[in-house]
C-alpha cells in the first residue's frame, strides 16, 4: 500500500518548548486515522505539518510522495483538503457560504476577481448538497450557527478532490443534536471507497465516526500509541494517553470512555 503520510522522528521546537518529540507516523491509502489526545498533547500542530503548513525543526516529513522543504507547497496543498478552525476565522464574515466551497478552488478564503467553470460551481453545489447546506447557499458565512459553519468548512475542503483531507477538531463547539450530524456525515465519507484518506483531530473518543480505522494517540508531544483503532484503543492504552483510570466500550459502531473510578 502506498503511503500518504511518512513522518520520520519530526520534531517541531519554538524557543526552548518542545512541541513535538520525534513523531514517527506512517499513513497508507485507504486509511481513516483518528488523532486522539488531550489539551497541548501535540494534535494540531501535527496536523499542519500534514497540511504541509509547518516545517519540522528535525525529521522527515513526507506528503503525497513528497518531502517537505523540498516541494513548491503551493503546488502540494491543494492535494490536502484542510477544516480547522485557525482557517475559518481567515473566512470573512460577509461571504456566501456558496463562495466559500467555491474559493477552495483557487485556494481562496474571499470571492474577488476570479472566474470561475461551470464545473466549479456544479461541484460547489454536490459538495453543499452532501452536507446538508445547500439550502443556506446564500447566507453570509456569520450568520450561519456553529454546526452549518463546520458542514460548509468540510464541503469546502473536498472542493479540489483532495488526496488527503484533514479535520482539526469538527465537532468541537457543536450541541448534541449537531454533532450526530456531523458524525453521521462523517460516517458516510469514510465508508465510501472514493474518499481521500481521512485523519480527524478530537479530545473525545465519542467523537470517533463510525468507519474510522486507526487511531494515535498522543501525549505531551509524542506518540503513545498507534494501529488498528479496535486493537489500540483499549483502556490501558487511553488511560496512558490522558493520565486517568478510564474505562473503554464500542457498541453499534460508536466508542464511549468515562472514569473507572466509582464515587
Amino acid at each position: 500500500m502506498n503511503e500518504v503520510l511518512d513522518l520520520q522522528d519530526v520534531s517541531i521546537r519554538r524557543g526552548t518548548t518542545t512541541i513535538l518529540d520525534a513523531v514517527s507516523w506512517q499513513v497508507r491509502e485507504g486509511e481513516r486515522w483518528v488523532v486522539l489526545g488531550g489539551n497541548g498533547a501535540g494534535k494540531t500542530t501535527l496536523l499542519q505539518v500534514a497540511a504541509g503548513r509547518m516545517h519540522p525543526s528535525s525529521g522527515r516529513a513526507h506528503l503525497l510522495g513528497e518531502r517537505l522543504g523540498r516541494v513548491d507547497v503551493f503546488e502540494l496543498r491543494p492535494r490536502i483538503g484542510l477544516a480547522s478552525a485557525a482557517l475559518a476565522d481567515r473566512i470573512p464574515a460577509g461571504e456566501t457560504v456558496r463562495d466559500v466551497v467555491l474559493t477552495a478552488a483557487y485556494g481562496m478564503t474571499g470571492r474577488w476577481r476570479e472566474q470561475y467553470e461551470e464545473l466549479d460551481e456544479s461541484r460547489a453545489r454536490d459538495l453543499m448538497a452532501a452536507f446538508g447546506v445547500a439550502g443556506l447557499a446564500d447566507r453570509r458565512f456569520g450568520t450561519l450557527s456553529e454546526g452549518e459553519r463546520k458542514r460548509a468548512q468540510i464541503a469546502r475542503s473536498l472542493m479540489t478532490d483532495p488526496e488527503l483531507l484533514l479535520l482539526d477538531e469538527p465537532a468541537a463547539g457543536l450541541d448534541l443534536g449537531g454533532r450526530e450530524e456531523l458524525l453521521a456525515a462523517l460516517t458516510e465519507l469514510a465508508r465510501d471507497p472514493r474518499s481521500p484518506v481521512l485523519v480527524l483531530v478530537t479530545h473525545h473518543v465519542e467523537e470517533i465516526p463510525d468507519g474510522f480505522t486507526h487511531v494515535l494517540l498522543m501525549r505531551a508531544g509524542t506518540v503513545h500509541a498507534a494501529g488498528p483503532l479496535d486493537q489500540v484503543l483499549t483502556p490501558e492504552n487511553l488511560s496512558g494517553t490522558f493520565g486517568l483510570d478510564l474505562t473503554v466500550e464500542h457498541v453499534d459502531g460508536r466508542w464511549t470512555a468515562r472514569s473507572a473510578r466509582t464515587p
